[in-house]
């Protein structure tokens, strides 16, 4: 009997035994090394790594410090353990596919959501698949940050139905809050004055101000709870105006050989470093151009490359395709996962532009099609997606950009050349189908447009081919030049015949103007918050308008008069 247990015992071992070497052969470590490697390949790798120490002043608290003290370990064995938990878990469901996404920049003529109800189907029919947020103070922020927000402001709910008509044309939603430069919003407030680089400019952060990241981590904070589904999310971090220029910045750089570049990259690569404690897993995004200047070894040291993705942009018709590619080469050796591209579709051709020029953005998307095109020669950085920008200002003080109505036509060739690679018949036939109209390259134009606001950018075009012309034409007619001068209006004096040739033509075109401007307030009033409405008509409608009703009041005042004496203004009474 004893002898039986011990060979059951023996075979137990031996079973045992054979289980655990299957387990652990070199098969089975062989498949788990090719799915990692296939994971970090697929740019689906996000890994928290060490960035470099920030370089405080007075008592600031080093958040990334802070940050790695709650993490760290005592023994080597537990560092491991804490790494793998803030790795960051990608979603099964995150496209894999290079996205099309369509920048919607609410600094300015920010669109209702029942306009965006409409224009997020067209979006998807032209080949849209995401959307890049740029709230700037369109968010509702609460709390201390309320004050940021516009008047006009989206609600909470305004979020939900976006981010549900979103969801519903399959568009990706990524959120875009600028985190250092393009802080006017913020900073041109009394509160925040103390965080400003340059302290007579509102443009950028004191990165080692104390309260700077503070401030950031409350906006970031808020917008993503706002966003807890979100897979991308853009810190912006462009054109950094007057970087290295505060007391705190020449201190920092006194101490550290006067790296620039270096105090740029602590910042941002903190600022990511708290994002991917916000939401593991979180893939980020920033603008390239503020380490385009700097070497791949200096943008690997800091770590960015494990937190972020750059987004290349370039706006212009005759874009230089190989310097791009040279940008690429710099990220990919920097050690870079994935590379992001940036066109633009409107507000990209004048700061004070009003009409779209296609041909403009047309070209410049047949230039990225060639980057496009060139991506398999990287062999370790992947094409992520494309952001086709729609900018509504230069900056938050400068003034609006065309309308995104006005900009649809544009935005539909862009996209159509994207997907077509070329903006052939099948490309322009399809534009055509889905805006009811047709495209005139040469002139810029959609005639017979369909699509939603096209009334608009029908009653847009006619005030920017005739409002202005068509009044200096009557104002430089023979005589009014001749009769009725600012001299003669100012002393009341003038000859009713004169007067008689064009007051009936005046009164007319005032009339027609009138009516006119009526019906296209209420078509703004359907897309537009009233403060868009009253901007864009005192910038392009109110001088010429003005300047004719002026002019009609003038002529009826004067006309009764009878041609009296004139008034001399400078005579003692």
């Amino acid at each position: 009997m004893n002898s039986q247990k011990f060979m059951r015992l023996i075979v137990g071992c031996l079973v045992i035994v054979a289980v655990v070497k299957i387990f652990f052969s070199p098969s089975s470590s062989k498949d788990t090394s090719v799915q990692t490697h296939q994971i970090i390949q697929g740019g689906n790798f996000w890994a928290n790594q060490r960035i470099p120490q920030l370089n405080l002043v007075h008592n600031q608290e080093d958040p990334v410090k802070k940050e790695h003290e709650e993490v760290q370990p005592e023994k080597k064995e537990t560092v491991q353990l804490n790494q793998e938990e803030l790795e960051p878990e990608v979603p099964d469901d995150t496209p894999t596919d290079p996205l099309k996404i369509v920048h919607l920049d609410l600094k300015g003529a920010a669109p209702k959501v029942k306009y965006l109800e409409q224009i997020f189907s067209l979006l998807s029919s032209l080949g849209a698949n995401g959307i890049l947020l740029e709230y700037e103070d369109m968010f509702p922020y609460e709390g201390e940050l309320s004050i940021l927000k516009s008047s006009f402001a989206y609600s909470p709910e305004d979020i939900e139905e976006m981010k549900s008509l979103a969801k519903r044309h399959k568009l990706e939603l990524i959120p875009l809050v600028q985190v250092f430069g393009h802080l006017e919003f913020v900073l041109k407030h009394e509160k925040y004055l103390k965080l400003r680089e340059v302290e007579t400019f509102p443009n950028s952060l004191n990165p080692q101000a104390q309260g700077s990241m503070d401030l950031v981590q409350d906006m970031l904070t808020q917008v993503m709870k706002k966003h807890p589904e979100a897979k991308w999310f853009h810190i912006g971090a462009d054109e950094v105006r007057g970087l290295g220029e505060s007391e705190d910045s020449k201190r920092w750089l006194e101490a550290n050989n006067g790296d620039m570049g270096k105090l740029f990259l602590n910042h941002v690569t903190a600022v990511g470093r708290l994002m991917t404690k916000l939401k593991r897993g979180m893939k980020l995004i920033l603008w390239d151009d503020m380490f385009r200047k700097l070497s791949s070894d200096t943008i690997k040291e800091s770590g960015l490359q494990d937190l972020a993705s750059p987004m290349i942009w370039n706006y212009i018709p005759n874009m230089d395709v190989k310097g791009i590619g040279n940008y690429i080469s710099k990220y990919e050796q920097a050690g870079f996962k994935g590379v992001w591209f940036a066109s633009a579709f409107k507000g990209a051709s004048g700061i004070d532009q009003k009409w779209t020029p296609i041909n403009h953005h047309l070209k410049n998307h047949l230039q990225w099609q060639k980057v496009i095109t060139s991506m398999p020669q990287y062999k370790s950085v992947r094409f992520q997606g494309i952001a086709l920008t729609g900018w509504q200002r230069y900056e938050h003080h400068t003034v609006l950009c065309e309308l995104l109505p006005v900009a649809i036509p544009s935005l539909a060739v862009c996209l159509q050349t994207l997907k077509y690679g070329s903006f052939a018949t099948e490309a322009q036939e399809e534009v055509q189908r889905l805006l009811g109209c047709q495209i005139e390259l040469s002139k810029n134009e959609c005639k017979g447009a369909s699509f939603p606001g096209s009334d608009v950018y029908e009653m847009v075009k006619k005030i920017n081919d005739n409002l202005e012309s068509s009044v200096k034409k009557i104002m430089q007619s023979y005589h009014v030049k001749g009769s009725f001068s600012p001299y003669h209006r100012k002393r009341n004096f003038a000859n009713p015949r004169n007067l008689a040739f064009f007051k009936d033509e005046m009164k007319k075109l005032m009339d027609e103007w009138d009516s006119f401007l009526l019906t296209f307030r209420q078509n703004m009033e359907a897309i537009f918050y009233p403060d868009t409405l009253e901007e864009w008509l005192e910038e392009h409608v109110s001088e010429h308008i003005e300047r004719l009703h002026s002019m009609v009041v003038d002529v009826e005042r004067i006309i009764k008069l009878n041609g009296q004496p004139k008034v001399d203004p400078l005579k003692k009474r």
